[in-house]
């Protein structure tokens, strides 16, 4: 079998969120798009490829990069769907091998020993990944394979985008060698200004740097990046853990004083959040609130919950009761954000049996709004305090964790 040593792959979508919504507006395959508000603070959640070939970015401020590239279609993000799209991303990844480590909603390590016998050499087994990725969802995904995580990384990263790169053992070195200091894990800008100064510009010169004098330039950090230079990676593959919360969080783009508009917007991310919860199949046994003010100070309140919950009224009703349990606030909300935390399983439908029947209510109101969003799109349904916030105070839409930069 050619290559099985390279047992490692690194599975990364291309533009993962713009993907998704290229899914609904196939006509604008080809344009420069980005996900994200167009308006006040927000920043970019993602950008097509021929976006970025203007130098947008993800995480870039909104107004930057609508001046970068001006002809560019921002269209608004849709976290549910990305949710529901990962979910078969992922489950594509287990059908190959159920040693897989998800690194976010787009990307994931695999460790496709097992698989090989079964299914082919790694680069054919990474070849079947793509393909399947395309068929079933009709977006591209770039693939790394190599010995080390570290490695099948940087070759997803270079096969990109829609690409395959496999780095036999016998010349991992050979090619890490030929790249820069900052393909490393690790180095950042300032570590390159450091090791710069020493004339340490590419992987090869720190391989040859002594790992004393490394120590002395980066501390600990020193002894592992001259590990890296060498393509020497023990970590393993490790079977992704239990998702440990789920929420989302907004930035005003003026920062509100309005009890209103703050109770308003947990309603808006209560029920973001309990879709997410009941796609993944959990409820939550607690919730917690996070407000930053216009001083950037930010503070966190939670709460247990009586029983566990997935519907975005009992999410909402936890995060009011945090809310007035602040009392009165120091100054204007400039961010405000809500977390389903101690996640169970379950959250599909089984739920602990309540004498609220209010509650149940809910439960299949809820139920039943997943139903049609999902059939006509997130816009088709919405709650009844959820069609107007007050002129002014429209949150910044934006994504929490990994930004999609590939």
């Amino acid at each position: 079998m050619e290559n099985p040593e390279c047992s490692i792959l690194h599975i990364d979508m291309d533009a993962f969120y713009v993907s998704v919504e290229l899914l609904r507006r196939p006509e604008l395959k080809g344009a420069p798009v980005i996900v994200g508000s167009p308006s006040g603070r927000s920043v970019v959640l993602s950008a097509s490829y021929e976006a970025r070939r203007y130098g947008v970015r993800s995480a870039m401020p909104m107004a930057v990069a609508l001046r970068q590239c001006p002809s560019a279609v921002v269209l608004p993000p849709h976290h549910d769907r990305y949710s529901e799209v990962s979910s078969t991303v992922m489950g594509i990844f287990r059908s190959v091998t159920p040693v897989v480590e998800q690194l976010s909603v787009d990307e994931a390590f695999l460790d496709i020993a097992g698989a090989l016998r079964r299914l082919g050499s790694p680069r054919s087994i990474g070849e079947q990944v793509r393909a399947e990725i395309s068929a079933t969802l009709g977006m591209t995904a770039s693939v790394g394979a190599a010995t080390t995580k570290f490695v099948a990384k940087i070759a997803s990263t270079r096969a990109k985008p829609d690409g395959l790169l496999l780095i036999p053992g016998t010349e991992t070195v050979a090619y890490l060698h030929t790249l820069p200091v900052s393909a490393l894990w690790g180095v950042g800008a300032k570590t390159q200004e450091t090791l710069a100064r020493l004339g340490i510009r590419t992987v090869e010169d720190v391989a040859h740097t002594p790992v004393t004098a490394l120590r002395r330039l980066l501390g600990t950090a020193g002894e592992h990046v001259h590990h890296l230079a060498w393509g020497r990676d023990p970590r393993s593959v490790v079977v992704s853990r239990r998702e440990k919360s789920i929420g989302a969080e907004e930035t005003f783009e003026q920062d509100v004083s309005s009890d209103t508009v703050l109770r308003t917007e947990l309603l808006r991310l209560a029920h973001r959040t309990a879709v997410r919860l009941r796609a993944s199949g959990h409820q939550a046994g607690g919730v917690s609130l996070k407000l930053r003010y216009a001083d950037f100070s930010t503070l966190t309140r939670s709460k247990k919950l009586p029983e566990p919950v997935n519907s975005a009224h009992a999410i909402h009703a936890a995060a009011i009761a945090l809310l007035l349990g602040l009392g009165d606030r120091p100054l204007p909300v400039r961010l405000i954000g809500l977390r389903a935390e101690h996640l169970e399983t379950g959250g599909s439908g089984a739920h602990q049996l309540t004498i609220d029947g209010n509650e149940d209510s809910w439960r299949g109101a809820e139920a039943a709004l997943d139903a049609v969003n999902r059939k006509f799109g997130a816009a088709g349904i919405l709650p009844a305090g959820l069609l107007k916030l007050p002129a002014g105070t429209q949150p910044v839409r934006r994504q929490v964790g990994r930004e999609d930069g590939a």
